[in-house]
C-alpha cells in the first residue's frame, strides 16, 4: 500500500466520523493543556522561590548554635552548647576568603518616633550586613565600625518604618525610642520588598550588642558570612568548622551554606513540579483511553472493509499499519492543538496576572508532545492487531 493511499484512507475514516474524532482529539488536547499549564505555573513558582533566596547572594553561609542530630543521655539535662558570641564573629571575619561577617539577633518591640508609635521587627546586626546580604542604604549611612562590645546607640530604619513614622520628613539625626531605650537614626534602607511573606522594609537595624542587651540575651541567634565567589563552599565550611571547634572545644554548631539550601529547595520544587505535571498527565491518560475506545468501535464498524482489503490482497501488516496510523493521527493532531493552546494560555496567564510567575518548561513540553504520539500509538495497537487478525471470509460474512 502506497503512503499516499494510507494517508487518504486514514483521513477519510476520521472525517467520516467528525464528531467522534473531534471529541477524541479534544481529550488529548485538554490533557496536553493541563500538563503544560500546571507545569508552567509550577516551574514559574520554582524560579520565583529560588530568585527570592538568591537575592541575598549565593555565596552566603549561616552558622547557628547547636548541632543538628540525635544526642544521647536522658531528657531534661541542661544543654552544654556554647552560645555564638561577638568574639566568635570577629574570629570568623579573619578567615581567608571571607568578605563580610554579621552577627544576627532579632526580636519585636514597640518603636516611638516623631510622636508616633508602632510595633516592628528589630534586627541586631554588624556593620558588614549590607555586604553579606547585598542590601543598600538609600539615605544616610549604615552602622559604622564601632567597638563591637560597646557600640553607639544608632538605628537604621527600613523603608516602610521610615514612611510610617516620619512620612516625607527627613529622619536622619532624629531620636527614636525602642523598648524604652533611645537611639539616633543615621540611615534609611532602600526598599527591599517581600521575602516569602516577610516584609523586609518593616524593620529597624541596631548594633548587635545593643540588641543583645535590649532582649536580655547572652548569645547570638546566627552568624552570617559572605565569601569570595572564587572560593569553594566546602573549603569555607571547613575553615569555619575548624575555627569554631577550636574556640568551643567541640562542634556544637550547625553550618548551612546557601548553595546547599538552594540545592535542597530546588529538589523539593522539582518534585512538586513533577507532581502537578503527573496530575495533568491523568487527563492525558484519559485521552489515550478515549483513542483506544474509538479504535475498538472503528474496527467493529469496519469489519467488512477489512475483509474487502484482505480479499484484494492487503497483508496483515498493511491492515495493522492502517489502523495504527489513524490512532497516531488522532494523537498527533490532539498533541499539536494542546501544545498550541497550552503555550498560549500559559503566556496569557503570565500577561494578565504578572504576580503569578509562569514559565514554560521545555522538558515537559517535549514530554507532552512525545506522550501524545505514544498514547495514540499504544492505544491503537490492540484494536489494530484485532483488525489484522481477521480472516477475509469471516470479515466479509459479517457484513
Amino acid at each position: 500500500m502506497l503512503l499516499r493511499d494510507l494517508i487518504h484512507l486514514s483521513l477519510r475514516s476520521l472525517l467520516a466520523h467528525r464528531m467522534r474524532s473531534a471529541l477524541t482529539i479534544l481529550g488529548i488536547a485538554m490533557g496536553i493543556v493541563a500538563v503544560i499549564l500546571l507545569t508552567a505555573i509550577g516551574e514559574g513558582i520554582h524560579q520565583f522561590v529560588l530568585a527570592e533566596f538568591s537575592q541575598f547572594g549565593t555565596n552566603v553561609v549561616e552558622v547557628s548554635p547547636g548541632k543538628r542530630g540525635a544526642k544521647g543521655g536522658p531528657p531534661g539535662l541542661p544543654s552544654t552548647t556554647r552560645d555564638l558570641t561577638l568574639d566568635d564573629t570577629a574570629a570568623l571575619a579573619r578567615i581567608a576568603g571571607v568578605v563580610g561577617v554579621t552577627p544576627m539577633v532579632w526580636g519585636n518591640s514597640e518603636v516611638e518616633g516623631n510622636s508616633r508609635l508602632r510595633r516592628t521587627t528589630i534586627y541586631g546586626v554588624g556593620p558588614a550586613m549590607t555586604r553579606v546580604f547585598t542590601m543598600t542604604v538609600s539615605a544616610g549611612q549604615f552602622l559604622p565600625p564601632d567597638d563591637p562590645d560597646h557600640p553607639r546607640a544608632f538605628a537604621i530604619l527600613g523603608a516602610k518604618v521610615k514612611d510610617e513614622l516620619f512620612g516625607d520628613e527627613n529622619p536622619l539625626g532624629s531620636r527614636i525610642r525602642i523598648a524604652g531605650e533611645q537611639f539616633r537614626v543615621i540611615g534609611v534602607m532602600a526598599p527591599k520588598g517581600q521575602f516569602l511573606g516577610t516584609d523586609l522594609d518593616d524593620t529597624i537595624y541596631l548594633p548587635a550588642a545593643r540588641a543583645l542587651a535590649l532582649y536580655n540575651r547572652s548569645g547570638l541567634m546566627t552568624v552570617n558570612l559572605a565569601y569570595h565567589k572564587d572560593q569553594h563552599p566546602a573549603a569555607i565550611e571547613a575553615r569555619i568548622r575548624a575555627v569554631l571547634a577550636t574556640r568551643h572545644g567541640r562542634v556544637d554548631f550547625t553550618i548551612t551554606t546557601q548553595e546547599d539550601m538552594l540545592k535542597a529547595l530546588s529538589k523539593i520544587l522539582d518534585i512538586l513540579t513533577a507532581a502537578v505535571g503527573a496530575l495533568g498527565g491523568i487527563s492525558l491518560l484519559v485521552g489515550g483511553v478515549g483513542i483506544a475506545t474509538i479504535m475498538i468501535i472503528t474496527v467493529a464498524e469496519r469489519t467488512s472493509e477489512v475483509g474487502l482489503l484482505l480479499a484484494l490482497g492487503a497483508t496483515k501488516a498493511m491492515i495493522l499499519t492502517l489502523f495504527l496510523s489513524e490512532a497516531l493521527t488522532l494523537g498527533g493532531i490532539g498533541g499539536l492543538i494542546g501544545l498550541t493552546f497550552g503555550g498560549g494560555i500559559a503566556g496569557l496567564v503570565g500577561l494578565l496576572v504578572p504576580a503569578l510567575p509562569v514559565r514554560l518548561p521545555v522538558f515537559y513540553v517535549v514530554v507532552s508532545a512525545v506522550s501524545a504520539l505514544a498514547l495514540g500509538l499504544l492505544s491503537g495497537v490492540l484494536p489494530a492487531r484485532r483488525a489484522a487478525d481477521l480472516s477475509a471470509t469471516e470479515a466479509l460474512r459479517s457484513d
